[in-house]
């Protein structure tokens, strides 16, 4: 068993309930962590036998380009893409934070996490 993570991803976006949200976007930044059975590619080497990274990668900003109102739904969009990429993986925790939201007043970040278990 192994722990793969995908840490710090960036991608600007546009997600948000407000109509500047959709139209000017933002900054996020994205966290996956995966276990997974990772046994076959610990003997063989070969990254057939493992969950690739730049699959993962892939995967993440395919669902981050798309608008959305809430992290939530963005959240579930990408673990529902990765569960289907790979059937080796018995969990999955998501991290989306939203740089400098506009919430009225100043703050680092907002952020939202999703985790699923087999």
């Amino acid at each position: 068993m192994g722990m793969i993570l995908l840490e710090g991803m960036e991608f600007f976006s546009y997600h948000g309930c407000f109509k500047e949200e959709q139209v000017i976007g933002a900054r996020f930044i994205v966290d996956l962590r995966i276990e997974a059975d990772t046994s076959r590619a610990e003997v063989s080497d070969r990254l057939h036998d493992t969950i690739n990274y730049a699959t993962l990668y892939s995967v993440v900003k395919k669902e981050m380009e798309q608008k959305s109102c809430l992290l939530e739904h963005v959240a579930k969009r990408i673990i529902e893409k990765v569960r289907g990429a790979f059937t080796n993986i018995l969990s999955i925790e998501l991290r989306i934070s939203k740089i400098n939201p506009p919430v009225g007043g100043k703050m680092k970040e907002v952020a939202f996490v999703m985790q699923w278990k087999s």
